[in-house]
């Protein structure tokens, strides 16, 4: 296996931009690698991922290559102003980065083959942009995702869900709950373009929450309405609170539920 770090100037960010990769170095005849695009949490980075779990050895051991990329505190949306710096995180994510990096290393570009996942502030990024980019990602993996800005009331949101007032990135939420910044809007609109052949069908969706998370009650409700119209999702609960604590001895068995029949 290998971990590798590349850096190149993005034109969506408008400049240098770092990025891990993970390769299974053992591949024989093997076809392209089907790929992870793994993003990290608020206050985190690109190295989160390698330096909380053993991600490089269960990805390797799977023959999956893993691709993480650094999004500040964007929420993995277009963000600007003077509290975050300026660029269009999603379509970094969903369209540049996957096409750098299938350009540079041997990586599926098939829709069955091609994942995006993450955690809290990641899990919101992947679900939200796996969603919006339904063409793109066949496997949706959220772990313990901030999804709370639509699914719980503003008053909880600003006691308990803005840690770092994030939630301004969201703008009015009472406003932006009938957009794509909300996932449950999200999936509304795409269940539309499926059904309308539009779209071959709703990514697969896995969630992994702590019982002990606040998130929890947010995770369940979503999932429960992206199973109402028509997602094929499943969701876990188990003991533990919203840390790599929790994610750490739960990732092999979503890296074995991404690589499923691959």
């Amino acid at each position: 296996m290998a971990i590798l770090r590349m850096t190149f100037r993005s034109r969506e960010l408008k400049r240098d931009v770092p990025v891990n990769v993970v390769l299974p170095f053992d591949r024989g005849g093997a076809k392209p690698y089907p790929t992870l695009y793994l993003l990290h949490g608020l206050q985190n980075s690109c190295d989160t991922w390698p330096l909380n779990t053993r991600i490089e050895r269960w990805a390797s051991d799977r023959g999956l290559a893993v691709v993480i990329p650094q999004g500040e505190n964007s929420f993995w949306l277009p963000v600007g102003g003077p509290e975050y710096p300026y660029g269009d995180f999603s379509a970094y994510v969903t369209d540049e980065l996957v096409q750098v990096t299938r350009d540079e290393f041997c990586l599926s570009r098939e829709r069955s083959r091609t994942f995006i996942g993450g955690f809290s502030m990641g899990g919101y990024g992947a679900l939200r942009n796996g969603l919006l980019h339904a063409e793109t990602f066949g496997k949706i993996a959220v772990f313990s995702g901030a999804v709370h800005f639509f699914e719980v009331s503003p008053e909880e949101v600003a006691e308990r869900g803005n840690m770092r007032g994030e939630a301004a990135i969201f703008g009015d939420l009472d406003r932006t709950r009938e957009s794509d910044l909300n996932p449950r809007w999200l999936a509304a609109r795409l269940a539309e373009h499926v059904a309308a052949g539009e779209v071959p069908s709703f990514p697969q969706v896995k969630f992994m929450v702590g019982t002990e998370d606040w998130l929890v009650r947010s995770n369940r409700s979503l999932a429960e309405a992206l199973r109402e119209l028509g997602a094929e999702v499943e969701y876990t609960e188990a003991p533990g609170e919203h840390s790599f604590d929790f994610v750490g001895p739960h990732l092999p068995e979503m890296l074995d539920w991404l690589m499923a029949d691959k």
